[in-house]
């Protein structure tokens, strides 16, 4: 036990030199002296920022650090509520969209951008909202006579799913070219409009998720065993079933709201992170974090450094996700 905590830890910590070898890749060359140095200026520990260049200041603290800390926050969030998910709904095929939360969040991103604009803040408002009511619809629809099975959770996130893409594809038709080519790069998902607003505004709620599926991550080992069971050592299952849902809808719909539909991360992450430490979600739970932080950041690097123009960040997860699905498929490992 000793030993796999220490793996844990070490593997825990693997965001640390993740973020800062991102530092320095880009296409404006930034030295890894020079970054240090800045930092270092920055946190006004020793030297002055004057002495360096207004570009590369510009570069380092207005584009790359605001865009990586996001993309650690969106990576831990959506691992973090895809992991919780699957294990509340004991499916390993479960994702944080199976409730239409992509689909409710990219009608209301849509929406605003057909009839308002490119409004920034009023787009992501309009897109969490939307991914909530969505989550919260499917989740009135499956519920019966104060009992709401998994299986029809399921079916009603489709549901759901599928009305709101249907209400998507109306505004798709009205929208000028223009604005509709904004709603279909901001559907792909990406982190080129990150700042340090959206890093303060989707902070909170992403710790404080995160925080809580932490605390009562043992939870998750007893609704993993089934209803009846998780009943008989004293869980109240609706009840617990709730508060995961309502965290996980949290994290998903924060994380979409700035940075559009970014798939395969909740899925895939849990699978991986499984892999690697076991099944027992005490330790699934902060590792899927540390492991979903790291594969966003190290995707979102490839999206805007392997070419002069700048690929969705949600290309790149699903490149890399539909192949890794393909071989747990082949070796037979996609069960939970």
């Amino acid at each position: 036990m000793p030993a796999k905590r220490l793996l844990t830890a070490i593997l825990a910590g693997l965001f640390v030199p993740a973020f800062f070898a991102a530092l320095f890749i880009g296409r404006y060359t930034l030295l890894p002296a020079e970054v240090v140095s800045m930092l270092v200026a920055w946190l006004g520990i020793s030297g002055n920022l004057a002495d360096w260049p207004d570009a590369a200041q510009v570069v380092l603290f207005q584009v790359r650090l605001p865009r990586l800390l996001m993309a650690l926050l969106v990576g831990a969030a959506l691992a973090g509520s895809g992991t919780a998910l699957q294990g509340v709904m004991r499916n390993p095929l479960v994702s944080p969209y199976i409730l239409g939360l992509s689909a409710g969040a990219s009608f209301g991103a849509a929406l605003v951008a057909a009839f308002f604009g490119d409004v920034y803040l009023f787009r992501q408002l309009f897109a969490f909202l939307g991914g909530v009511i969505a989550t919260v619809a499917a989740y009135r629809i499956a519920r019966v006579r104060s009992e709401t099975p998994v299986l029809s959770l399921v079916l009603s996130g489709v549901l759901v799913g599928a009305f709101f893409t249907a209400l998507l594809s109306m505004i798709q038709l009205f929208v000028d070219p223009y604005r509709l080519a904004g709603i279909i790069f901001w559907m792909m998902g990406g982190l080129h409009r990150s700042s340090w607003t959206a890093v303060q505004l989707s902070l909170g709620p992403v710790l404080f998720g995160l925080l809580v599926l932490y605390k009562l991550r043992w939870r998750l080992n007893v609704l993993s065993l089934g209803d009846d069971e998780a009943r008989s050592l004293g869980l109240s299952v609706g009840k617990e079933r709730i508060i995961f849902i309502g965290i996980a809808t949290m994290l998903a719909a924060t994380a979409v709201a700035f940075c559009g539909s970014i798939g395969w991360v909740g899925l895939m992450i849990p699978h991986m992170a499984r892999m690697i430490v076991g099944p027992d979600h005490r330790v699934v739970i902060p590792f899927s974090f540390s492991l979903g932080a790291v594969f966003v950041l190290l995707s979102d690097t490839m999206a805007r450094s392997l070419f002069e123009f700048e690929i969705p960040l949600g290309v790149i997860t699903t490149l890399v996700g539909v192949p890794f699905f393909a071989y747990l498929l082949k070796k037979g490992e996609a069960a939970w």
